[in-house]
């Protein structure tokens, strides 16, 4: 594209986006409530047995901590990121989620993990990449499981289908970078040439298979807070139930849409909650619950780690708008 046309068409870019996620939101929120007893969906909302939410909670920030666990196993072959530094850049990002739509916080840890860590961002741009491939796969696994045991709808298997081109494409360009050894004898100053390298360094060391590993208990460990969350609204359902719901909520959550999930969350939670006999009421009550108890805990977490980095708001939402997977550094570690 020229730059001349490329120049008019970026403001657009800018606002488009963004208004369409927030779009798609409101609209999956007004069909959330749509039908409901907005009365008795508050009653039940109050009378939540507030005792496990606490601990719902808190299993819900332990997701992360252990997400920062596997971050460093991926960075290990490079670097020996102290594990705090690692929370605190997941934090950082998941305040960003909350804050700002289509989810921007992943570049932010990235970007935030290379520069305490003197690392270059294309190493932790890599690392968020190929953790996001982890999740995909075990996602796309769980979800073909659980097609065996319960009826999803149909759009969600849709979407899980995409998954699976995507996983596949994926796939087959991390083989093909593992196993590329040069550049064809040719030197290039190619931004995508130093992702991918870093990639396949990756790709190569044996901490690349354990944090794979670790990505199945991250995925698991996401249905802890929602079976919590059951037993506060004293919905009679098992784990298994809360782990549909995760897959669920991760395969809906996919889309464009405005900050903290706002709208897409609720929608989804609702419809998994139906594919067990939960009447609409209760199920829409539920999703505002398992919304709150989700966002308000990283939303905190995510405010001490942003004080404590020294950062402010503004800066933040400079750094979402101005890092680009294209803008990586020339350096070569």
């Amino acid at each position: 594209m020229p730059p001349r046309l490329r120049s008019l068409f970026r403001p657009l870019r800018s606002w488009f986006i963004p208004l369409l996620g927030c779009a798609i939101s409101a609209g999956a929120l007004l069909w959330t409530f749509h039908g409901v007893d907005l009365r008795a969906a508050t009653r039940d909302l109050v009378s939540a047995s507030w005792a496990w939410v606490f601990p719902a909670a808190l299993a819900d920030l332990f997701v992360y901590v252990w997400q920062s666990w596997r971050w460093n196993l991926l960075l290990k072959p490079i670097a020996s990121v102290p594990i705090w530094r690692s929370i605190r850049a997941i934090y950082v990002g998941l305040f960003v989620n909350e804050i700002l739509p289509l989810r921007p916080g992943e570049l932010v840890r990235a970007y935030l993990q290379g520069r305490w860590s003197g690392l270059p961002f294309s190493v932790t741009l890599s690392s968020v990449i190929i953790e996001r491939f982890f999740d995909g796969i075990w996602l796309f696994g769980a979800t073909f499981a659980a097609t065996f045991l319960v009826r999803l709808p149909g759009h969600l298997v849709a979407l899980a289908r995409l998954l699976l081109i995507g996983l596949a494409g994926c796939a087959a360009a991390l083989v093909l970078v593992t196993l590329r050894r040069q550049n064809n004898g040719r030197t290039s100053s190619g931004r995508l040439v130093v992702l991918l390298t870093d990639l396949r360094l990756m790709a190569r060391s044996g901490w690349f298979y354990w944090s794979f590993l670790a990505s199945l208990p991250y995925l698991l460990l996401q249905a802890l807070p929602i079976y919590l969350l059951l037993k506060a609204y004293r919905l009679p359902l098992s784990l298994w139930a809360a782990l549909v719901i995760v897959l669920m909520q991760r395969l809906g959550t996919f889309v464009p849409q405005g900050p903290g999930n706002v709208g897409v969350l609720q929608l989804i939670t609702r419809q998994a909650l139906g594919i067990f006999g939960v009447d609409p009421t209760t199920a829409a009550g539920f999703s505002m619950l398992a919304w709150i108890v989700i966002t308000a805990p990283l939303l905190l977490a995510g405010s001490v780690a942003v004080v404590v980095t020294g950062m402010r708001l503004s800066q933040l939402r400079r750094h979402a708008s101005e890092i680009q997977p294209a803008q990586l550094p020339t350096e070569v570690h």
